[in-house]
């Protein structure tokens, strides 16, 4: 696995000669945040050696180099998931690769499902921690010093800092927020009801399938994390509907705005 984050990373080095300090991950419908960043280079995932190709409706796949906030900013348009038939070690894959870059905080987005029945459709939540639901660990497996211990710690996987600061900026522009935990699954499923009332009796506040892997993976490295969730449908009982994923990506675009608008001043303030 070395070789290979070895390898990808000297071919984008070659071809943008980037050095971000900021990787920014981008969930389902939340790809807007590009049209703000300053882009000095896009390479196409199929592209980059080693990179898994993203296959799903709202995630474009492209790494985007440009400056956000006038930070040098390394964008994943589109992630990889573990219900795609990606292992973990390679929905992560991309993580290593940018600590590698150089890149010294990180910031994930995605589209939840709210289960805390204070929550609103199109509320944002800052994440504060989370519940690992997948099926596996990223780290399972042979540990590599370089990257990072084999045991590491999770007493803080969402920096309190970055959290704090967010909250700030999201009061100065009265965008409402919550701040609670996220409960990573493995999808491709939306949940029943009992799996939504199991998700908040274990102390989740949203559910999704994605950020937990990447974070954990971050945080293996050292890497601060701050992540964000746009809360596209609702897991309380009374208001459980049928969702698709075309409503997920509606209420996420609506939503979006703010969002980026948060992430941006935030990136600018570090």
């Amino acid at each position: 696995m070395l070789e290979e984050i070895k390898k990808t990373t000297e071919y984008i080095q070659a071809k943008t000669n980037a050095k971000p300090k900021i990787g920014i991950i981008l969930g389902t419908g939340l790809g807007g945040l590009v049209k703000e960043i300053e882009v000095e280079h896009v390479l196409p995932y199929e592209s980059i050696p080693n990179f898994p190709v993203s296959t799903v409706e709202g995630h474009s796949g492209k790494l985007i180099f440009g400056k956000l906030g006038g930070k040098s900013v390394v964008a994943m348009q589109g992630r990889f998931h573990y219900y795609e038939g990606y292992d973990m070690k390679q929905c992560t894959f991309p993580v290593r690769v940018m600590k590698y870059l150089g890149i010294e905080k990180l910031f994930v987005s995605n589209a939840s499902g709210g289960v805390n029945p204070n929550f609103e459709i199109g509320d944002l939540m800052i994440l504060n921690d989370h519940v690992n639901l997948f099926p596996t660990n990223p780290l399972i497996g042979k540990n590599y010093p370089e990257l990072g211990p084999r045991f590491p710690d999770m007493s803080e996987p969402y920096d309190h800092s970055m959290i704090a600061a967010a909250q700030a900026i999201a009061k100065k522009h009265a965008i409402k927020t919550q701040v609670g935990s996220y409960a990573g699954v493995s999808g491709p499923c939306l949940e029943t009801p009992a799996e939504y009332r199991y998700i908040r009796n274990i102390g989740a506040d949203a559910v999704g399938m994605s950020t937990v892997p990447e974070v954990i993976v971050a945080r293996h490295m050292a890497i601060p994390c701050f992540a964000i969730s746009i809360i596209t449908d609702m897991g309380v009982d009374g208001r459980i509907v049928k969702v698709t994923h075309e409503d997920v990506q509606r209420v996420a675009e609506v939503a979006e705005p703010k969002m980026t608008l948060l992430m941006k001043e935030l990136i600018q303030s570090l």
